[in-house]
């Protein structure tokens, strides 16, 4: 059945809850990052041996990961059942209020190995929230955009992302450069009580957002399936694969963002905090031109040469960015870095929104996205974790952490070459099995 266009405007202000809210939600999950690599190894783990502390504040780090799979169980259920505002909305909030308790966190010289597990804790509803923010943003923009402009509209989300580290990295700046004993006694909680502003704003932001007028059009028929993951499991569980083998590609993030800040200013390299934290700032400022151009493209040429550009780019250019930071050249760092996440790792992050979310019908786009996406994502979140064991015992080993990344790179090359390409399928048409690849567009009613 066609789906009724969206409201004038409507577009538009979807892609921009989406951004502001995906922006505010990962800024508080980005914080996050930053403190597990420079703060949290000497407040909540044993300081007699850094590197130990280090490896387990990294662990926490991916601890939301593994907590993803579980919340797209449930929230993807709902959102595919209750529609996406909801879930845009509720996860909002949980992130916000969870982040902001971490501020409020004792510390382990205050309340003993307590401290580690309320941190944990905290972590996992972090990891819930995360789980259905993306997907029902993605699948909000998705489902509201006009069809020959999916790519470009659904990459809002990413870019809301690639802004919200931004802004992480832009307030730890100024906390990284504060004197050690400020920094460890209260400055570092200073970012996490600042996202009670998330919840707030968010939330303000997502009431005025419309359904899409895709799952409206499901409910009007009595089409919305009362468990989308069997019907997912049944007529999707290929495309599922697909997704988590994509979603390893978030590897290149994690081990750029927290690995490559801990080893940087580590011992072994000696970086200045506050000159990394620019580094990514500067590469999240030119992925936030980078995301939409990337995805513009993808409009036209289609999602998969876009994203295997990413894919393979990503695996080369983070050998280059390791090798970079083991010089110690800042100069060179810095471009290493811009060019590694804030233009190639663009490629892949800017187009799978739309790639991944055209992958599934209507009924079970947001179940689909957010358990493939969330499953792939929990290894990529591990992997922070993977890369400090095998970089040895000084943790000074870049090139294994560099060739392990290139590896995680490879299942997403297969899962795009083995996956149909959907840019000029029409939006009521996507997920169905009997619509031809659009390089036969006579089969593609409009």
């Amino acid at each position: 059945m066609p789906v009724p266009a969206a409201p004038p405007g409507q577009p538009k202000k979807a892609a921009t809850a989406a951004w502001i809210g995906s922006a505010l939600e990962y800024y508080d999950f980005f914080i996050y990052g930053s403190a597990a690599a420079l703060i949290f190894p000497k407040v909540f783990f044993d300081e007699s041996d850094p590197a130990t502390a280090t490896l387990l504040s990294l662990a926490t780090f991916g601890v939301a990961y593994a907590a993803r799979p579980v919340g797209a169980l449930f929230l993807g259920h709902f959102g595919d059942r209750a529609g996406r505002k909801k879930i845009m909305v509720f996860t909002l909030i949980l992130m916000g209020v969870s982040t902001f308790l971490i501020g409020c966190l004792p510390t382990r010289d205050q309340v003993g190995s307590l401290a580690p597990v309320l941190l944990v804790l905290c972590r996992v509803l972090q990891g819930i929230s995360a789980a259905g923010e993306q997907a029902s943003a993605n699948s909000m923009t998705l489902e509201h955009a006009p069809p020959n402009r999916r790519g470009f509209f659904t990459s809002f989300t990413l870019s809301g992302t690639q802004g919200g580290q931004l802004l992480a990295t832009l307030v730890f700046i100024p906390i990284a450069a504060l004197p050690e004993d400020q920094l460890l006694s209260w400055g570092w909680r200073v970012p996490f009580w600042l996202s009670i502003a998330v919840a707030v704003v968010g939330y303000v932001i997502r009431r005025k957002l419309e359904e899409t007028p895709a799952f409206e059009a499901q409910q009007a028929t009595g089409e919305v399936v009362k468990l989308p993951l069997a019907v997912l499991l049944r007529e999707h569980w290929a495309d599922v694969l697909r997704v988590i083998a994509g979603a390893l590609v978030a590897s290149v993030s994690t081990i750029f963002t927290v690995w490559a800040l801990a080893y940087a200013t580590s011992d072994s390299v000696g970086m200045d905090r506050s000159s990394m934290l620019w580094v990514g700032a500067l590469a999240n400022l030119v992925a936030l031109a980078a995301i939409p151009a990337w995805a513009t493209l993808s409009d036209r040429i289609g999602r998969r040469p876009v994203f295997l550009i990413g894919a393979t780019g990503s695996a080369v250019m983070m050998v280059a960015y390791l090798w970079a930071i083991s010089t110690g050249s800042y100069p060179l760092i810095l471009l290493m870095g811009i060019a590694t996440f804030g233009v190639v790792y663009s490629a892949a992050n800017g187009v799978w929104p739309s790639f991944y979310g055209e992958m599934f019908s209507t009924r079970v786009r947001l179940s689909g996205m957010a358990i493939g996406t969330q499953i792939g994502f929990a290894v990529a979140g591990f992997a922070v974790t993977f890369a400090a064991q095998i970089a040895g015992p000084n943790g000074d080993d870049w090139s294994s952490v560099a060739l392990f990344t290139a590896a995680l790179c490879v299942p997403p090359v297969i899962a795009a070459l083995s996956a149909r390409e959907t840019a000029k399928i029409p939006t009521e048409q996507l997920g169905e099995r009997s619509v031809r690849e659009p390089s036969q567009p006579e089969t593609v009613t409009a």
